[in-house]
């Protein structure tokens, strides 16, 4: 496995079919999660600058078009639509859009883990590309389903990645060390730490008053 870190200027993030169809079939992650952290890796590609491609098959079909909230946080970056299946390596379109970024780190993940996402990630690698799995912005239509497929990926040579881990392995890269990204992405998509972190600071804040009464 290549220690590099991840950074921004290496790593293109690829998003694969978060068609709106599949989303009340997806039964290996709770949905409301699931959004979150898709839109959380979109978010991450946006603010720090990195590669982004993203794909789905035809709006027209009936898995139809990309979730609404990723669609929000990708704005104008095209779509491109796909006519083959399962591996977005073979649509030429999808192909020259990874290689026009320029980066050989791909950062993968969509619906369904045992799906198009292990057919783009195994492509990847034949393709030449280092691949990672972005686990827990992937799902499946069964937890069995979706571990199997990581394990698979793995096995070929994939690394498996949490998208907040890309995020702080971003914020890394010297020219981001003051940037509010992280602290932005953590308190639109990691609410927990965000009143972890809250609790903390009105602690402080509260043994400094107690201090200055005594």
């Amino acid at each position: 496995m290549n220690l590099e870190p991840l950074s921004p200027d290496n790593t293109t993030v690829v998003l694969v079919d978060y068609a709106v169809g599949f989303a009340n079939l997806l039964r290996s992650h709770d949905l409301r999660e699931h959004i979150a952290n898709v839109t959380g890796l979109a978010r991450t590609a946006k603010l720090y600058g990195s590669g982004l491609v993203v794909t789905n098959g035809e709006a027209s079909k009936p898995s139809g078009p990309l979730y609404p909230e990723l669609l929000e946080v990708i704005g104008d970056q095209p779509v491109i639509e796909r006519a083959t299946a399962f591996n977005s390596f073979l649509d030429p379109d999808f192909a020259e859009a990874v290689r026009a970024t320029g980066r050989r780190r791909l950062l993968i993940g969509g619906i369904a883990t045992d799906g198009c996402v292990m057919q783009t990630v195994l492509g990847a690698l034949r393709e030449g590309y280092e691949a990672y799995v972005v686990v827990d912005a992937s799902a499946s239509l069964s937890r069995e389903a979706h571990d199997t497929a990581v394990q698979r990926m793995a096995m070929a040579g994939a690394v498996p990645v949490t998208w907040w881990s890309v995020a702080a392995e971003f914020q890394l890269e010297p020219r981001f060390a003051d940037a509010p990204h992280r602290t932005r992405l953590m308190t639109e998509y990691q609410p927990g730490m965000t009143m972890a972190g809250r609790t903390f600071f009105a602690g402080v804040g509260q043994g400094r008053l107690a201090a200055t009464t005594a």
